[in-house]
Parts: structure tokens; sequence; C-alpha cells
């Protein structure tokens, strides 16, 4: 088996940071070695990496992913082959992506459906999370084998009736299945049907512009839903991972929770940590590239999410990527809001705007790999295969260069979308190189991979709950 050794680089994980030189063998870590100590100095390797200057990370794992997923009459425009390429680019090394269940289908049928749209496609490794659409005795029973087989966590909407929605009663049985079988709850916690009025009313008297997305999609019913999703938890005995939470409000519910020492978890995205309601007032329609959801908030939300991410009331920080071109896509809403497609872009820079929150002092290194690398693979039961650098671990390995600037736009990211929700905005830090299970995707900032490369990972259940 071939040999690689990254020499001169600073090791971080979410445990610790060190000089230390790490030997790849057969696709795994077999040694992280500190370069003080006599071991260091006999390492040898087919091929040596130089990281001097660098930063050698665990490749990113981003939880929360929408590959070629279907939304309001079009599909996202990343599929498992461009998508996993940016996603390698930004050093993300594993997604967990959703396969849904369509309504009046079997849970296997949905779980087969994304199996092939991402076998022979992806470049980076990849599992997923199921989406339930439509809670029956049937679908119950099939939790069970899905959890055995290694998809081990369930998303349900109390948002988007008649689409993807849940009742309460839907909600509460598939929780207890989950307290039984070991899986995890994930909830997008909004009163979808109170948003509906909102929407309708706003339209009735000629809102229409995509700010008011932002607006009928209130603070409080996003608590709300919170609040109600973790009292539904309780009552099952189930552990619950709210997913892009983007409310002060919302945090503070889960903070409660937490406080109770209750097995609640919850995640945000970039996008409420950078971007707000200014963007969704965009003129000429521009508003329409931020419509998601939850939709970002009041900027002065930021600062809560921040503190909740250094307090570890959120573990997490995923991307929802979920793309959508400006032009033949989110232009289907206009004049109506309400037919945006939601969703934007984002599995190419999470991992640089997380650095740029170091750079800031939002957050710490060891915390940067930690809520992007470590507990994503914890929470979803694929370390420390997943998400560290430590003898037996997949070589997902990142050379990081923490003092390069770069500047995102559209007109280089690598994304299948025809705008950049940070355009023009000035990052410091880049990737350099990229290796999967130690084969190189990104080889000093030109792409050597290939669709297909990456692997489907069964996972185990979330490792917070032993």
């Amino acid at each position: 088996m071939s040999t690689t050794l990254i020499t001169g680089g600073l090791v971080v994980t979410a445990a610790e940071e060190m000089q230390a030189d790490v030997l790849i063998e057969g696709g795994r870590v077999v040694a992280v070695v500190d370069r003080n100590a006599a071991a260091a100095r006999s390492l040898t390797a087919d091929r040596v990496l130089d990281a001097s200057g660098l930063y050698v990370i665990p490749g990113g794992v981003d939880a929360h992913t929408h590959m070629d997923f279907p939304f309001g009459g079009t599909f996202s425009s990343d599929d498992f082959a461009s998508g996993t390429r940016a996603a390698a680019w930004g050093g993300t090394t594993t997604i967990v992506d959703f396969a849904v269940q369509t309504r009046g289908h079997a849970l296997r049928e949905g779980l087969d459906t994304w199996h092939a749209k991402a076998d022979g496609q992806a470049c980076v490794d990849y599992a997923f999370h199921m989406i339930l659409s439509d809670v029956n005795e049937g679908t119950l029973r099939e939790m069970d084998a899905l959890v055995e087989e290694g998809v081990t966590s369930f998303k349900m909407f109390m948002a988007y009736p008649g689409v993807f929605y849940s009742d309460d009663g839907q909600i509460l049985r598939a929780m207890q299945r989950t307290a039984a079988n070991g899986g995890l709850a994930m909830m997008h916690a909004e009163n979808g049907i109170a948003i509906d009025v909102l929407v309708e009313q706003a339209l009735a008297a000629g809102r229409t512009d995509p700010r008011h997305h932002g607006e009928v999609r209130k603070v409080l019913l996003e608590a709300e839903a919170t609040h109600r999703a973790i009292q539904l938890a309780r009552v099952a005995g189930s552990p619950l991972y709210v997913v892009h939470v983007s409310a002060q409000e919302a945090v503070a519910e889960l903070a409660t929770a937490r406080g109770m020492d209750l097995p609640v978890f919850g995640e945000t995205c970039p996008q409420y940590l950078y971007l707000s309601t200014d963007e969704l007032a965009e003129p000429d329609f521009g508003g329409a590239k931020y419509v998601c959801s939850t939709p970002l908030r009041p900027a002065e939300h930021q600062a809560a999410l921040w503190r909740a991410l250094r307090t570890d009331d959120l573990q997490v920080v995923s991307t929802d990527h979920c793309p959508f071109c400006f032009t033949g896509q989110k232009d289907l809403g206009k004049g109506d809001f309400s037919k945006i497609p939601n969703g934007m872009p984002g599995v190419e820079h999470r991992m640089d705007l997380l650095h740029q929150a170091v750079v800031d002092g939002h957050i710490t290194r060891r915390r940067w790999i930690d809520i992007a690398c470590a507990t994503p693979a914890r929470m979803f039961g694929l370390y420390p295969k997943k998400g560290t650098l430590a003898p037996g671990a997949d070589a997902d390995v990142v050379l990081y260069d923490p003092h390069a600037e770069q500047t995102l736009s559209a007109q280089t990211h690598h994304m299948n979308v025809d705008y950049s929700a940070y355009e023009g905005r000035n990052l410091t830090g880049r990737v350099v190189t990229v290796l999967s299970r130690g084969e190189t995707v990104i080889d000093r900032r030109t792409y050597t991979g290939r669709a297909g490369s990456g692997q489907y990972v069964p996972r185990g259940i979330c490792q917070f709950l032993n």
C-alpha cells in the first residue's frame, strides 16, 4: 500500500493543536507524530507533502446538503457530481444529504432514488438522512430497518403544509420510534400553518417582493415551533436535532432545554451568521437570491448565534446547501415571493467563512474544527472515521493556508449556480490541498478528483447519547 507523509504543518483538531507530521497508509491515518519526538525523524513515505506554514486539519463534514433536490417545481442546481466537487474545493470531504420520501411511497423507494442519484457521481464521501413526508404504520416500521443499515436520522417539517409537513401527532409517533430504535429526530421548526396565513394576507395586500418572505416567517413562529418540537421530544423520550436555527428566540428555547440536560441539539448555517434581511431587500428582485427557510433575520440576531456556538447551545454549523439559479429558477417567484424556490448555495464556503470567524475573534481554531468537522461527525455516527486526525481515521485531510487572501465571487466559485450569496466578500484563509481517504482531490489549488471516487458511508447512531 502506498504511503503519504504530511510534514511541516500545524495539526489542528477539535482536541488539540500540535506541530506534527501525519503518516497515511491505505487511505487511513496511521500516525500523528510530534515533530520534536525522535520517532518523527524516522518517518518515511512514498510521497511527502510539505505543509510548512499551513494548518493540517480534518476534512469538513457538512451534515446538511440538498443535491438534486426537488422544490417548487424545479430541482436544486447542484447534483452529486458538481456539488461534491464544490465541497472538495472548500475543504469538505463528507456530506450528509437528505433522501426524500414522496407522499404515498415507501421510505425505501426514496432512499433507493437518492442512492441512484449519488452512485458513481460523488468525488468525496457521502451519507444520507431520511426525510419523512408521510408518517404512517408502514413508514414507522421502515425506520427500524433504515437505522440498522446506517440511515440513523429522520427529518420532519413543521413547515410547508401540503408538501413535507407533518402534524404534531405524526411527529410524536415518529419520535416515539426514534426513542426506541436509537435514531435521531431532526426538525425544521417553523409553524407552517400560521405562516401560510401570513403569506396569503401579504400577497392579498400586494406585498409580493422577496423581502416579505422574511417578514411573514416570523421569529416567534420559529421559536414557538422549536419549543413545541422540544416538548414533543420530551414526551416521546427522543433526542432532537433542530436544523438551521436562525433566531435568538429559538436559540433561547434550545438553551433552556440543554440547561435541563435534555438530549436537544441545534445547528446554524453561515448565511445566518453573515447575512441578514438587508440582503432580502436588495432591489430589482435581487433579494430572491437570499430566499431560504428559515429566513435571514435582522442583523442583531447574529451576536446570539455566535454566542451560542461559543457556549455550545448550538453545536454544528452546516450549510443547508440548496442552490437555485437566479435566472430560470429563483425568478419563478417574480410577482409572488411564495413561489421563489427556497434555498441558497454554500457548500464551498463553509470552512472558509468559519475560518474568517477565527480571524475575527468569534471562535477559536479548535472550535472551528469542532463545529465544522468533529461534532457533526459525532452527531451523525461518523466519528472517529470522520472528523478528526488520529490513527485509524480516514485520511480525509486538508492543507489550509491561514494567511491567503481571497474574494468570493460567482466568477470563481465551483458550485453550479449563477450567483454568489457572498459576492465580493474578502476572506483570509484558503484551502490548498485536499485528500479524501488519502487520494488527492485538490492538489495545490488544482482539481484532481474524479466522479465516483467518493463512497457511501453507513452511519452509526448519534454519539452524544451514550
